[in-house]
């Protein structure tokens, strides 16, 4: 599996990350990823298919979001770039998870 690329935190872009963060299957994603240290692809418990998942995570991975790294077999491991979001944009990425937990029913569990 070739490795994916990932833009740099100080190439991460606002613009993209309010994008990627509006769609709710992605934001789902966050969610869970926000609760976790690494998820595979398909242990999310998301209704939707395989490509249209891919599509999501390509998404989250290209506005800087989340990290994709090759796991045994031929699947990937996603983890939350957290850290390098809060260093870029102070404060977004909680904001934006805790008006969504407010006001977004508890997620289903995976």
């Amino acid at each position: 599996m070739k490795p994916l690329s990932h833009p740099r935190a100080e190439d991460i872009n606002i613009y993209a990350v309010l994008h990627a963060l509006a769609e709710p299957a992605r934001m789902q994603i966050v969610r869970t990823l926000s609760g976790a240290d690494g998820k595979p692809c398909g242990t999310f418990g998301i209704n939707l298919s395989k490509s249209t998942l891919s599509a999501h995570f390509k998404v989250l991975r290209e506005a800087g979001i989340i990290r994709q790294e090759a796991a045994p077999g031929n699947s990937r491991v996603n983890t939350l770039r957290r850290e390098e979001l809060d260093a870029r944009f102070p404060g977004l990425l909680g904001s934006v998870l805790d008006a969504v937990e407010r006001t977004e029913p508890a997620l289903p569990s995976a």
